[in-house]
């Protein structure tokens, strides 16, 4: 079977493209659903990138949103779902290290795809042209890398919030991360400041929970723990000389984390559960490390941690309950 016999377009979507390319305008899904569809996944939703602008698209179907305009992006209802259809756009700066300042609309698919995150992102896909796939897309999923676009520091400075997306997907998908990839996030770490609470910790969350855990690891090995979670750093950093321990605090922590079930309440607790530890270890005439009373500084340092992370009271107190 090719790569192509594994994209089967939802009608919606097919209706879309065909009515785009009938008024004279290229088509094409792109992004996620392509790189979920080669891999055999089910694609959580569909994107459509177009030369059209988005007055034509207005204009072309019947029923729209503008649910992003000023980025190019209009959703179009078909069959009760709406499809987000976005115009070829180039980034202008990202002074906010998050979203672009201003886009300029292209009639250049490439560069288009040159703007994306990664380079499995950005695959672009026609039922008659086939892949369109300028940057090896295809390769790195194939090879099972993490690769960005580009200048990886560049893709980072636009949006800090690529650093942990880079870590995420690699959990997800059970994916390597390309060296210069990992190297550009270490230089870049500190960048995470400009991203919201709550946007960090759903990255976080979508990497517990994953079926590949132990890649948090990652946050701590580019730097970016430090300026998220700075409180798990010393974890790594804190030997168990205990006969009942074989890891030091963090490996300890993890492997719980894998443990148990791929909840958030349940990865969440068990992530946090002995964070407490290296303030409380002291070391008897043996030289075995003890860590008396570290249940209660856990718990304190959850509870600061859930709520910079701004976690919904209700989470705080299932977290604590199961802690």
């Amino acid at each position: 079977m090719s790569h192509m016999d594994k994209i089967v377009f939802p009608d919606n979507v097919s209706f879309i493209i065909n009515k785009l390319n009938t008024h004279g305008f290229e088509a094409f899904i792109v992004g996620g659903c392509v790189r979920d569809s080669i891999l055999g996944r089910t694609p959580n939703d569909w994107d459509i990138t177009t030369n059209a602008l988005p007055q034509h698209i207005k204009s072309i179907f019947e029923k729209t949103y503008d649910t992003g305009i000023r980025h190019g992006t209009v959703s179009v209802a078909v069959d009760g779902e709406n499809i987000e259809v976005t115009t070829y756009r180039i980034d202008g700066g990202y002074s906010d290290h998050r979203r672009p300042d201003s886009v300029k609309f292209t009639s250049n698919l490439k560069e288009d795809l040159a703007r994306r995150d990664f380079t499995i992102n950005a695959i672009a896909y026609h039922p008659e042209e086939g892949l369109v796939d300028y940057f090896e897309g295809l390769k790195d999923l194939e090879s099972g890398v993490i690769r960005a676009v580009g200048d990886a520091e560049q893709r980072f400075h636009e949006d800090a919030l690529r650093m942990l997306r880079t870590i995420r997907f690699s959990a997800q998908l059970g994916f390597n991360i390309e060296r210069a990839t990992f190297d550009a996030i270490a230089r870049s770490a500190g960048l995470i400041k400009n991203i919201s609470s709550e946007r960090i910790r759903d990255e976080i969350n979508k990497i517990l929970i994953s079926q590949n855990p132990m890649y948090f690891d990652y946050l701590y090995e580019t730097g970016l723990l430090h300026h998220i979670i700075p409180e798990l750093t010393v974890c790594y950093q804190t030997r168990q000389n205990n006969p009942y321990h074989v890891y030091n605090v963090a490996g300890h922590i993890m492997h719980t984390v894998n443990s148990v079930k791929n909840t958030s309440i349940l990865r969440w607790t068990m992530l946090l559960h002995d964070i407490g530890k290296p303030s409380q270890m002291t070391t008897d005439d043996k030289g075995i490390d003890h860590f008396y009373g570290h249940q209660e500084v856990s718990a304190e340092l959850a509870d600061v941690i859930l709520n910079r992370l701004r976690f919904d009271k209700d989470s705080i107190r299932e977290s604590e309950n199961n802690g």
